[in-house]
């Protein structure tokens, strides 16, 4: 199968080469899906994408005049894909349904100990022989309540890590039972009431855009810790920073935010004009911000590549044979459901 691969970083080349071993004839490009660069397509079967690219129903349009007949993200998520207009171009898509929770998990209560602990300040501190612990001040994580909004793989590895730092774990995700030892399933408003950490492992959808918004905010506790390692919609980020200058929200920690697409993943440390919300967010102390990056472990970046060429493995397969199309893991076929 010909398939061009885009917005490619210089550490994921490894691994796809890995999964590929020369099936199939794949050309790596670092640019980003977009209308102009659609014309890189021609000719190919297939397009392997990220959750910065755009591919939006121009776009798909664009692709399926040029002859591509499959789109492969290399996430979980499948918001950045207009998939209405995919199907009717007849453009089959994939994802990776699952790959490596722990890494995401890992990088969420990392971010935990990192605010509660004040890691950053202190190393900061220590850099300049400033050895004082004034302003140091942490809480310990045993016998907090945490509240997990959505409980998938993900959901559940971050259950487990925080359970096992001897905290209390609720979740509230509609869609899943909750019959994981000491895990309590909880109802919405319940969870925002009285978590002492809430973290978001939701899918974006329509109906979960904007989550945590002025309404919801007004529930939690004050001087909640917020973690969002999920997808940047979830959160109306204008209303955190209100949160955050009031005190409702003591901590936030962030590895996605809802207006990175172009932002994300680049370089824009001579940028004239910086985006505004994310410049007013690192101006406090008790943020963290990280750039889409709970997913880059090795364990996980190889289990991506897998997919992805499995996804075209299925593909090709497919074209072989003269029956139906049938699903196989990873090809997407409904909407995520909204918590």
């Amino acid at each position: 199968m010909k398939v061009v691969a885009y917005s490619i970083k210089e550490f994921e080349k490894e691994f796809l080469a890995r999964a590929n071993q020369k099936k199939h004839d794949i050309t790596l490009i670092s640019n980003p899906l977009s209308a102009e660069t659609a014309s890189y397509a021609e000719g190919k079967d297939a397009v392997v994408v990220f959750t910065n690219d755009d591919v939006s129903a121009y776009v798909i349009n664009r692709l399926a005049d040029l002859g591509v007949k499959y789109i492969a993200t290399r996430s979980v998520g499948t918001d950045h894909i207009d998939k209405e207009a995919a199907e009717r171009k007849n453009i089959k898509l994939a994802n990776v349904p699952e790959y490596s929770p722990q890494a995401i998990a890992e990088h969420t209560v990392a971010m935990a100990l990192a605010l509660n602990r004040h890691l950053l300040e202190s190393n900061e501190h220590c850099h300049r022989f400033d050895f004082r612990l004034n302003g140091l001040m942490g809480f310990n994580l045993a016998g907090k309540t945490v509240g997990i909004i959505g409980f998938g793989h993900i959901g559940q590895a971050v259950a487990s890590i925080f359970s096992g730092f001897g905290c209390r774990v609720i979740v509230y995700d509609p869609f899943s039972t909750v019959n994981q030892p000491g895990v309590e399933p909880a109802a919405f408003d319940e969870l925002l009431a009285t978590s002492d950490i809430i973290s978001l492992h939701a899918p974006l959808c329509v109906e979960n855009f904007h989550l945590i918004n002025e309404d919801t905010l007004r529930l939690m506790k004050n001087g909640v810790m917020l973690l969002n390692t999920s997808r940047g919609g979830l959160i109306d980020t204008e209303a955190v920073l209100q949160a955050l200058e009031s005190g409702k929200i003591g901590y936030l920690g962030i590895d996605v935010y809802e207006k990175e697409k172009g932002l994300f993943f680049e370089q824009h440390q001579h940028d004239t004009d910086k985006d505004p919300l994310l410049e007013k967010l690192m101006t406090y102390k008790n943020v963290l911000v990280t750039p889409h990056q709970a997913f880059l472990t090795n364990e996980a970046l190889q289990q991506i590549a897998n997919q992805t060429i499995k996804n075209l493995d299925n593909w090709q397969a497919d074209k072989r044979r003269v029956d139906a199309f049938q699903q196989h893991p990873g090809m997407i076929n409904q909407r995520a459901p909204a918590l």
